[in-house]
């Protein structure tokens, strides 16, 4: 059996668009991008009222080891990063829609 590596254009891939809806701006193209438009969302997740904002500071802190890492390391923090972004982004950006009325 085949391990799926995940990389950074794959966070990337999945979570730019949730994100950047929240943070205002276009969806990132590049890691450093999308660790900005996370720490740019997370107060604003906050501030609506939806649970799940510290787990989103955390991915953050992952993401911004998994820039300066190479190698093994990388994978790890990227991997610790989705394992919080996954069941968390998409549910809270609809919540946040929602409150937004969109």
């Amino acid at each position: 059996m085949t391990a799926t590596v995940l990389t950074a254009e794959t966070l990337i891939r999945r979570y730019a668009d949730d994100i950047a809806y929240v943070a205002q701006q276009p969806p990132a193209t590049d890691l450093a991008a999308l660790i900005s438009q996370l720490d740019t969302a997370t107060p604003r997740y906050e501030a609506a009222g939806i649970t799940g904002h510290e787990d989103l500071e955390t991915a953050s802190s992952y993401l911004d080891e998994a820039l300066r890492a190479t190698g093994t390391d990388r994978d790890v923090f990227l991997t610790r990063a989705h394992e919080l972004l996954r069941p968390l982004v998409g549910d809270m950006t609809q919540e946040y829609r929602a409150a937004a009325g969109d």
